[in-house]
């Protein structure tokens, strides 16, 4: 014969299993609820809040390392976007190098070479070329 002990929210539950021959029978059996040893308590919900500090500790890393410094850098270009004039060397986002003949409110035209002009999207223009080290 074996007997297991479940515990369930109502209590523990007994289960008494003989067999006889081929023949199974179980029979069941409500005790009451045994009281748990403190520690075992204590260690559940202190399990739970620890993770919940690794948690808070993982998004705080991920935040000043990662998601401060790309919107510190995006701030940063939106300030050059708006502060670009007539004559300002620049680099697009496809690599070409020119300078700025005429600004407009969503487009930039840019002179690539002599009589060479195209017309790019502000949000193309990346960088000033002014600080970029020279032959």
């Amino acid at each position: 014969m074996r007997t297991f002990v479940f515990l369930t929210a109502q209590g523990t539950e007994q289960i008494q299993e003989q067999v006889q021959g081929t023949e199974q029978v179980q029979s069941f059996t409500q005790g009451t609820e045994q009281p748990q040893p403190e520690t075992k308590k204590q260690e559940a919900s202190g399990g739970g809040m620890s993770f919940m500090f690794m948690m808070a500790l993982v998004f705080v890393v991920m935040y000043f390392f990662m998601i401060r410094p790309q919107q510190k850098r995006q701030k940063e270009l939106r300030k050059f976007r708006e502060s670009l004039q007539k004559g300002d060397k620049v680099v697009t986002s496809g690599g070409i190098y020119g300078t700025i003949i005429e600004i407009k409110d969503h487009y930039i035209l840019v002179e690539v070479d002599q009589n060479v002009r195209m017309r790019f999207d502000k949000s193309c223009i990346l960088k000033d070329m002014s600080d970029a080290p020279t032959k």
